[in-house]
């Protein structure tokens, strides 16, 4: 597995994250052997969010529950969630923020959190009142880093102008076939639907500014459409291309998925959504797989893209 420094923060963290978004799917020896799994393997970070649920704030207690968190597996860990939507509207007031934090580490049984996320932008927010929230729980010892969820390069930019704490995380979606974050630098200038700036070149300013970038929905095309490995019907060619460099690497097609993410120079995390032990194992192997660049560009392509 392996490891990257999280800028301005003394974390060393595995390149790959468990996410826990669909734990409570799963019955609880069977969470606890997906968790143990995931730190057999090396991955010491885990990922939740106060509404993951299905009900809100279900799975960071059912995670809690699971491995009977205490103070020794706490420390081996290193745990992030993240706060801000509520039903039907976003909510950065200070009052939420440090609400939602106090029920995620009674959740978590923890008395700390080493990363808080923004979950997605309030445009509502008052950056000064965040920034009051974020002293308090820095000041408390309940948080130690803050960072954000799916937020482009000005929204950052308003936040960091108020806080005082450096910002580290951004946690965005990025697969192979969910690529805006590449597409419009790749084909600058062009009439075409890819050079489209959808992004606000967010992957240049996070590594500019030394903020980690967390791939979410690796495997995932679109927002939610289901997975592209084995979709044959809209990915043949993608299919084919990692399959063979599957083959060729001796490796299962979604430790493929990740290299292709891991590759990038700059050190994106992965965040593994899956509930599947096998196709954990599976993602784990390509951590370390160093793609080529004419491996990597192929697979770009293969997903439907224009190399000019």
């Amino acid at each position: 597995m392996k490891n990257i420094n999280i800028a301005n923060t003394d974390l060393k963290v595995s390149n790959l994250i468990m996410g826990n978004m669909r734990l409570k799917q799963l019955p609880l020896p069977e969470a606890e052997k997906l968790i143990r799994t995931a730190m057999e393997e090396k991955i010491n970070f885990f990922d939740h969010a106060d509404i993951y649920g299905p009900s809100y704030g279900e799975c960071e207690s059912y995670f809690a529950e699971a491995i009977q968190m205490n103070a020794n597996l706490r420390e081996q860990m290193v745990l992030q969630s993240k706060c801000g939507i509520r039903k039907g509207f976003f909510d950065f007031s200070k009052a939420h923020i440090i609400e939602s934090t106090d029920g995620i580490l009674k959740r978590l049984n923890t008395e700390y959190l080493d990363i808080l996320l923004l979950h997605r932008p309030d445009t509502l927010m008052e950056p000064a009142e965040v920034a009051e929230a974020f002293e308090e729980l820095h000041k408390s010892g309940k948080v130690r880093y803050f960072g954000v969820s799916n937020h482009n390069p000005m929204q950052t930019e308003l936040l960091q102008k108020y806080i005082p704490h450096k910002l580290v995380v951004n946690q965005l979606q990025f697969s192979i076939a969910h690529t805006p974050m590449i597409d419009s630098a790749i084909a600058l200038n062009m009439k075409l639907d890819q050079s489209v700036n959808r992004d606000s070149s967010i992957l240049d300013y996070c590594r500019l500014n030394d903020i980690t970038i967390q791939a979410w929905s690796p495997f995932q095309k679109g927002f939610f459409n289901g997975p592209f490995l084995g979709d044959l019907e809209h990915y043949p060619k993608l299919n084919s291309v990692i399959d063979n460099l599957a083959l060729q690497y001796g490796v299962t097609n979604t430790a493929i998925a990740v290299a292709w993410i891991t590759r990038h120079p700059a050190n994106i995390q992965v965040v593994l959504g899956t509930t599947n032990v096998q196709r954990l194992k599976d993602a784990c192997q390509g951590s370390e797989i160093p793609l080529t660049r004419q491996e990597w560009y192929q697979i770009y392509e293969a997903a439907g893209n224009i190399i000019p």
